[in-house]
């Protein structure tokens, strides 16, 4: 399948080293896609999250939308790490944190073929804001695809069957790229394969608040203004990988 046709994706973003502010650092990524998505009037919704603590995300899954969004985000895929002092930090010493991205292309159905005696399939309470339908009823679905063991789940659509298709259209997305990449590692770890062991020591770009500086260590790029990119305005990047930008 070309990329070119790929105009859906999802984006899953997991805390690595560092603690609570791992954590904060990858709310900071999410909030930085979400806010660069409106820029590109692009769709973002979540699908999953587990959350640590007032603002912070140990685990963030998301369905984007938009012409050309794979070619776009595929550069985004892998460990990201931060510097910076964090505000319980009393003595200023700067930590240093990471956290995963991976991004992979939603595909139709019929390029992968699941079987239903390969899935193992449960549904819980959602939880969290909703209202009472969500709190009450066992709409979250997790799947757990048993050949692979990869699991995945849902539970931010108000329905047990909503939840179900989402779960699968990850499912399948994650089946895809094992797919692809056969080549590059075992089946089953395909996360491992683009984002390594989200060790601080592997990463691809690096988010340093006291130089104010960000780097990307693939293409040797460095950009200042950390909190604009932070805020949206991920165009410069974009530009040094020479995709389109949001114009604005």
């Amino acid at each position: 399948m070309e990329t070119q046709s790929i105009n859906k994706i999802i984006l899953e973003i997991r805390a690595g080293a560092g603690g609570d502010e791992a954590s904060l650092f990858a709310y900071d990524l999410a909030q930085m896609y979400q806010r660069y998505a409106m820029l590109r009037g692009w769709g973002f919704a979540v699908l999953d999250a587990s959350e640590s603590g007032a603002r912070g995300y140990k685990t963030l899954v998301v369905e984007m939308k938009g012409q050309g969004i794979y070619d776009s985000m595929k550069q985004e895929s892998g460990v990201h790490r931060v510097q910076r002092v964090p505000a319980t930090e009393r003595s200023g010493r700067v930590h240093t944190s990471t956290a995963s991205v991976a991004v992979l292309p939603i595909v139709e159905a019929k390029a992968v073929q699941l079987k239903e005696g390969d899935l193992e399939v449960t549904f819980s309470r959602a939880g969290g804001p909703g209202g009472q339908n969500v709190n009450k009823v066992e709409s979250a679905v997790r799947i757990v695809h048993k050949p692979t063991g990869i699991m995945v789940s849902c539970r931010e659509e108000r329905t047990q069957h909503a939840n179900r298709e989402k779960a699968m259209e990850i499912l399948r997305a994650k089946l895809f790229e094992i797919q692809r990449e056969q080549a590059v590692g075992s089946v089953g770890d395909i996360r491992k394969a683009q984002i390594g062991t989200a060790d601080r020591s592997e990463k691809i770009r690096t988010y340093n608040f006291p130089d104010d500086r960000i780097t990307d260590h693939r293409i040797g790029k460095k950009w200042s203004n950390i909190e604009r990119i932070l805020g949206g305005n991920m165009d410069p990047i974009m530009k040094a990988f020479n995709l389109p930008t949001s114009g604005k």
